[in-house]
């Protein structure tokens, strides 16, 4: 094991160097070096992400598209610049067609309103998926219980696939929109996005992607995949907190109405009728985070500058190791094991309560997530009240690893 081990980490080296870029890395927790296995929740910042905010606020900060002084108009166009950038990062065809929101939780709700009010009324049917993350059903919910409409759910097997062939036998004349995960943040599913997207297509029913987890996991290309909708949150991909993207194709956001309203997104008010600006602005009410999109496009160059192949090619040769190192314990459970695995791994040890495994984990220095992760539904299916999560990025290593293994197996001998 230890020299199939030094065999990849050889292969990977130019990959797991760019560690030394992230601060938070080298502090201690406990008293023990930091081993940061929570990148579902949120990644850590690159120097130059850091860099970039705190250059922001100490030479440039003003509010964009409402000035006509220099800082506003430097301001607006770092802005208007990082819109470009990440619709070179999606491939989308167009920068109107990329809004900035708080995150991916604001972009799914987004969707689910606006496209809600104008293409969704009593009777008609939503369809998710069974490994939604709240933030993909809660929003839906609320929608059919303003409309009237019906939530119906693609269930997923055994090894966390959804169940494919039920697809085309729940889509009808009444479903509106299909709402998936490309990777699921609890299982590490990733979905078969074209296909079902070609099988939504084929009924002419629009697709929304939660990309939350899935953005970091691969080059996403949202015309070549044909998504009507794309979310992510920036905070996932190396960037800042308060800070997302919604993709929209231009013909449905063109036809959807504003979630939000305030400054920016009008353009005419009278006490007699408002009418609302071009896009993107019609969806992007008030003060913009425009410091944090800078951030962004910063993180998203970083990423792109390592390779975003690479990295993930890295998290899978990690994947692997730990799924080999953890299948060793006896009494340990992995749920989710689906042919295509994100970096993410969901388990239980014997009989011991996620919890405790994970307040045991943390006083060894390592940081993992317990819990139903905001999909208790995925919870639900497997009959147990929640797992612990390791969630691998592409500065992680396999001694990272190995102390994980190691500090499983006392923890198992602790609770006998």
């Amino acid at each position: 094991m230890v020299s199939r081990r030094n065999k990849e980490q050889q292969k990977t080296n130019s990959i797991s160097d760019y560690r030394s870029d992230f601060p938070i890395l080298t502090r201690e927790v406990y008293g023990q070096p930091l081993v940061y296995f929570d990148n579902g929740a949120t990644t850590q910042k690159p120097r130059c992400v850091l860099e970039t905010i705190q250059r922001f606020y100490n030479e440039i900060n003003a509010n964009i598209h409402r000035g006509v002084h220099k800082l506003s108009d430097e301001s607006t166009l770092e802005y208007e610049n990082a819109r470009e950038v990440v619709r070179g990062f999606l491939n989308a065809r167009k920068s109107s067609e990329i809004i900035f929101t708080s995150g991916a939780t604001a972009s799914l709700n987004l969707v689910a309103f606006s496209f809600g009010e104008v293409f969704v009324s009593q009777g008609d049917e939503v369809l998710v998926t069974e490994m939604e993350h709240h933030s993909n059903i809660v929003p839906w919910q609320l929608l059919c219980e303003r409309k009237g409409a019906k939530l119906k759910v693609l269930p997923f097997d055994e090894n966390g696939e959804l169940i494919l062939d039920e697809l085309p036998k729940l889509l009808t004349p009444k479903t509106r929109i299909v709402a998936v995960t490309h990777v699921s943040n609890t299982l590490g599913t990733v979905n078969p996005i074209a296909e079902i997207v070609r099988i939504a297509h084929s009924q002419n029913v629009p697709v929304l992607v939660d990309g939350a987890q899935g953005v970091k996991h691969g080059i996403v290309d949202v015309q070549q995949l044909d998504v009507d909708f794309y979310a992510f949150s920036g905070h996932k991909i190396y960037g800042p907190t308060g800070i997302g993207v919604l993709y929209g194709k231009e013909e449905w956001l063109d036809r959807m109405v504003p979630w939000q309203s305030g400054g920016d997104m009008i353009a005419t008010v009278t006490f007699a009728k408002t009418t609302f600006n071009e896009l993107p602005f019609k969806f992007e009410a008030g003060t913009a985070n425009y410091i944090g999109a800078v951030g962004l496009v910063t993180a998203l160059t970083y990423y792109s500058r390592i390779g975003i192949e690479a990295a993930t090619s890295y998290e899978g040769e990690l994947l692997q190791y730990a799924i080999e190192r953890l299948s060793e314990i006896d009494g340990l459970t992995i749920y989710g094991n689906a042919r295509e695995k994100a970096a993410i791994i969901s388990f239980l040890l014997k009989d011991i309560h996620p919890y405790d495994t994970g307040m045991v984990l943390d006083k060894m220095g390592i940081a993992v997530r317990t819990g139903n992760h905001c999909t208790q539904p995925v919870i639900d299916h497997f009959g147990i009240d929640g797992t612990v999560r390791a969630s691998l990025a592409f500065y992680n290593t396999f001694e990272e690893i190995d102390r994980l293994y190691d500090a499983l197996v006392k923890i198992k001998a602790m609770f006998g």
